[in-house]
C-alpha cells in the first residue's frame, strides 16, 4: 500500500532530521539530536491533544528541523542575538518544511497552515499556535529542564520558567503540573509560579 502524503511528510522530515552530525544520548541510546527532538515533539504533542490535526502533527515534527545548520555562535552572544537567531531559525524551519510539502503535493491552504504553525503566529488567538508553544514548553520540562537547570544559577532557571510559563495556556500549565520533576527541578517550578 503506497504511503499517504502525511506519510511521506513525516519520514522526509525524519530523514533529514537524521542528518544532524550532533548526537544526543538518552536511555543508554544515541540518537541524531534533533530527530530524537521531533518525535518527542510528536509523542507529546499526542498526548496533550489526542485529536491534533494532520497540519499540527507535521509542524510539531518540523519544529526544530535541521537546527543545526544555523549555529548559535553566528549571531551576537547576547539577548538581541539570541533573538535574531532564534527569529531566523523559525523562518528557516518553515521554509524546510514548506519545500518538503510542495514536494509530497499538498495544496497551498494545507501549507500556509502549517507555515503558520512552525511561525508561531498568533499565539494566544490561534489555537494551534498556542498549541506547538505549550508542546514545545512540555517537551522543555519533561526531557531538557533537569539537564538546563544543571548548567545555569537557578536566578536564571527561574527566569525562564517564568516566561515558559507565561507562554503557556492553562491547559498547557495543567499538564505542566502534572510532570515528574526531580526534588530541585519541582523546587525551582514552585518558586517561579509562586
Amino acid at each position: 500500500m503506497k504511503p499517504t502524503k502525511f506519510e511521506t511528510a513525516i519520514a522526509l522530515i525524519d530523514k533529514k532530521n537524521a542528518e544532524d552530525p550532533n548526537i544526543y544520548s538518552s536511555s543508554g541510546l544515541d540518537y541524531p539530536k534533533e530527530l530524537l527532538y521531533s518525535q518527542r515533539m510528536s509523542r507529546k504533542l499526542l498526548q496533550f491533544n489526542s485529536n491534533a490535526s494532520k497540519a499540527l502533527q507535521i509542524a510539531a515534527r518540523a519544529q526544530h528541523i535541521c537546527r543545526w545548520v544555523i549555529p548559535r555562535n553566528e549571531f551576537p552572544m547576547d539577548r538581541v542575538g539570541y533573538l535574531k537567531w532564534r527569529e531566523t531559525l523559525k523562518k528557516m524551519h518553515a521554509k524546510t518544511t514548506v519545500d518538503i510539502l510542495q514536494t509530497v503535493g499538498f495544496n497551498e491552504q494545507f501549507i500556509n497552515r502549517v507555515e503558520k504553525i512552525i511561525l508561531k503566529k498568533l499565539i494566544k488567538k490561534n489555537d494551534e499556535s498556542q498549541t506547538i508553544e505549550d508542546v514545545i514548553c512540555l517537551v522543555f520540562l519533561d526531557y531538557y529542564f533537569d539537564e538546563f537547570s544543571a548548567k545555569h544559577s537557578d536566578e536564571k532557571v527561574i527566569d525562564i520558567l517564568q516566561k515558559t510559563w507565561v507562554k503557556m495556556s492553562d491547559k498547557g500549565r495543567e499538564a505542566a503540573l502534572q510532570l515528574s520533576f526531580s526534588d530541585k527541578g519541582l523546587n525551582l517550578v514552585k518558586k517561579a509560579i509562586s
